[in-house]
């Protein structure tokens, strides 16, 4: 089992998706790309509040990747 974190969940625009870990540090203004293929500016993937998470839907391609993964 792996110790460390591959991925984060986050809420967007247009749904709370998986994201590869890297995707945190990508600076502000460049795109990131979901397992799903959605894509976002990095600087969504900051601060986000509660109102965030309990708002959008988790994205059900996102979830059947991260769980075939494992």
């Amino acid at each position: 089992m792996n110790e460390y974190l591959t991925y984060i969940w986050r809420p967007v625009a247009g749904g709370r998706h998986a994201f590869p870990i890297a995707a945190k540090k990508t600076p502000a203004g460049e795109r990131v790309a979901a397992y799903c293929g959605a894509e976002a500016d990095s600087a969504e993937l900051h601060d986000r509040t509660e109102v965030d998470w309990i708002r959008e839907d988790s994205c059900m391609k996102c979830w059947r990747i991260i769980a075939d993964r494992n």
